[in-house]
């Protein structure tokens, strides 16, 4: 087995695999919570009655106004926060240590060089993704190297094929989760939609009472569409916002990829051609 195929990378994401299975449930059951027991809190409205309207000035009454809606809008902010977190920490630990076009630059030194033990030392200090890949293609290039027989074009693309091997383990760890912040970018808006035309319904069908209108049932509808419409457009803004940022890095990170390897191959060409 090739020094691809244990790669870093593969093992966290491994690791990973059960994580949204118990956040996203955990999201939504703490955001149950916090709308029953904080923003539903009698402390938060006339005569402590939840039923009646909030204490003016206080928000948290005015949020759990809005609805039943609620509290899944609230769910799907803290699971893209959630998200955000974990892979603000998987990224930062797929970069490894120090600035990786430095560590880029350091190796095409070192294999000008011909040291190939020094690279490998390199890539083991580095740690981050870039390097587990690079690691995998400068072993293969060392194994090449005692390979007697065997034509040199046959040596390269035997460690290109060795790098994409590694990459093709490295990249899902890179940008798992991440489909979970596109759907909510998307599904946030959309149930918010949903909670400001139900607050809509609300409010319309205090004006249609019969006689004077219901100012309460009126403030009721249009407040909990407020409420809905805030809360799903916040929940798509960072979700869009993060996910762009974080497929930035990513595409960051497998161009150093794409350098670092074609680096290898060339260098071995020049070599030994």
């Amino acid at each position: 087995m090739t020094a691809a195929k244990n790669t870093p990378g593969q093992k966290q994401q491994g690791k990973g695999s059960i994580f949204p299975y118990i956040a996203v449930p955990l999201c939504f059951i703490v955001s149950t919570v916090v709308y029953m027991f904080v923003f539903g809190d009698p402390s938060n409205f006339v005569d402590n009655d939840p039923s009646k309207d909030p204490i003016e000035g206080n928000y948290m009454g005015i949020i759990y106004k809005g609805g039943w809606v609620v509290p899944i809008l609230l769910g799907m902010f803290f699971v893209t926060i959630v998200f955000i977190i974990e892979r603000f920490i998987t990224l930062n630990k797929a970069a490894g240590t120090g600035k990786i076009d430095e560590f880029v630059k350091s190796l095409k030194v070192s294999l000008d060089k011909g040291d190939l033990s020094s690279a490998i030392s390199a890539c083991d200090k580095q740690k981050g993704s870039v390097a587990n890949v690079v690691r995998a293609g400068l072993v293969k290039y060392g194994e090449m190297e005692k390979v007697a027989g065997m034509e040199t074009d046959a040596k390269i693309l035997a460690i290109q094929k060795e790098v994409e091997e590694a990459t093709t383990l490295e990249l899902p760890m890179l940008e798992k989760n991440l489909n979970i912040l596109a759907t909510l970018a998307s599904l946030g808006t959309l149930v918010g939609l949903i909670g400001t035309v139900l607050g809509m319904i609300r409010a319309f069908a205090a004006l249609a009472h019969a006689g004077a209108p219901d100012s309460t049932a009126l403030a009721t509808g249009i407040s909990e569409a407020l409420i809905n419409t805030a809360l799903g457009i916040s929940t798509s803004a960072f979700a869009i916002l993060f996910y762009n940022f974080f497929t930035a890095r990513i595409d960051g990170m497998t161009y150093r990829i794409d350098e670092a390897g074609y680096s290898l191959t060339q260098t071995y060409a020049s070599q030994h051609g």
